[in-house]
């Protein structure tokens, strides 16, 4: 027995007028979200502050403060992370052409946790922003080593690629552990605050750059998009299509840091979202990476604000960490669809 992914993500699987419809019904559905996202929380707040916030914001309304300082903010960056998550899943899969590839594999959350785990612990670091910069540099850091490591400027190799990713992950996890079990209480505490992943606290000062790197990140991807239709059939079939899977390698991993990076950096370690995503587009729209991408992007968004809008409501007064409960929604999700159905490359 085969696959099913293969086949089923066949160009011409799905037609533009199916692509659009299914892809307009989740834009539809992640905008539903995030207007509950605004309105749910320990204070639950009217529809209508909601409509009265965007048509005559009065500064001196709390809802309106909360909702314009806080909520809007929070909904706009797990979007933000979502749509990252889920882009740098499919550039990922594309590149190694393997359907349960993942951003961590280039070690990138990896980079991130280790700069992160050395900054709270060497530098004292406390502030969200900061825990943002020392996340990004760390993220960059480390795919640029997979990629120095994984010889891209040699040739694309996938194989070798994904085994340097996952060997730095094994000793930048390794390291990370060392830095905190060495550290004091205070340490421990701040490090597994940033490491269960959440949004809570981020506002504008993580929101903006967050909001260029990714920007920039989606741009890049969206720009590679009918080459990586190309490099996923192959390198030899991608050379004779006219494509230069070297720059389109280097290229993507730019991407990919800057995106699963910058999500990263923003929100903490987030996993399933670049698995999932991905995978059910595909199934939704085919393999044309311009569809593909697009909903990847769509369908990543709502689930981190599903998962965020969950944790809020089911420990009050308190909340539940939006890495944990994408891990707890992704994680069976994801086991049904491959217990369902054969995996092969893609």
């Amino acid at each position: 027995m085969t696959t099913d992914i293969h086949s089923a993500s066949a160009p011409g699987r799905a037609t533009p007028r199916r692509s659009g419809a299914v892809t307009g019904a989740v834009l539809l559905g992640v905008l539903v979200l995030i207007a509950l996202s605004s309105i749910v929380g320990v204070r639950m707040l009217a529809p209508g502050d909601l409509v009265g916030a965007a048509l005559a914001f009065d500064p001196t309304n709390d809802a309106h403060l909360l909702l314009l300082s806080r909520r809007l903010p929070r909904a706009a960056l797990a979007v933000l992370v979502g749509a990252a998550l889920g882009a740098a899943g499919v550039v990922m899969q594309s590149l190694t052409r393997n359907p349960i590839a993942e951003p961590g594999l280039l070690g990138v959350n990896a980079g991130a946790a280790v700069a992160v785990a050395v900054s709270i612990a060497v530098m004292g670091i406390v502030a969200p922003f900061a825990y943002f910069a020392a996340a990004l540099v760390g993220a960059a850091l480390a795919g640029a080593l997979v990629m120095l490591l994984g010889g891209v400027r040699r040739g694309s190799d996938p194989v070798r690629l994904v085994l340097a990713g996952a060997a730095l992950s094994v000793v930048l996890g390794a390291l990370a552990q060392i830095v905190i079990v060495n550290g004091d209480d205070i340490v421990f505490d701040r490090f597994r605050a940033w490491a269960v992943g959440s949004l809570a606290g981020r506002d504008a000062d993580v929101l903006w750059p967050a909001t260029i790197l990714i920007g920039l990140g989606i741009l890049i991807a969206l720009l590679l998009s009918r080459m990586l239709d190309a490099v996923s059939l192959g390198t030899e079939t991608a050379r004779a299509l006219g494509a230069r899977p070297s720059l389109v390698w280097t290229c993507s991993g730019l991407a990919v840091v800057l995106l699963a990076g910058g999500a990263t950096a923003a929100a903490g370690p987030i996993a399933f979202v670049g698995l999932t995503a991905p995978y059910v587009a595909r199934r939704l729209v085919g393999s044309d990476h311009r569809r593909v991408l697009l909903l990847a992007m769509l369908l990543g968004a709502a689930l981190v604000l599903f998962a965020d809008l969950l944790g809020r409501v089911v420990a009050p007064p308190g909340e539940v960490g939006v890495g944990i409960m994408v891990a707890i929604l992704g994680g069976p999700f994801f086991v049904a669809l491959v217990r369902r159905r054969r995996l092969a490359p893609l």
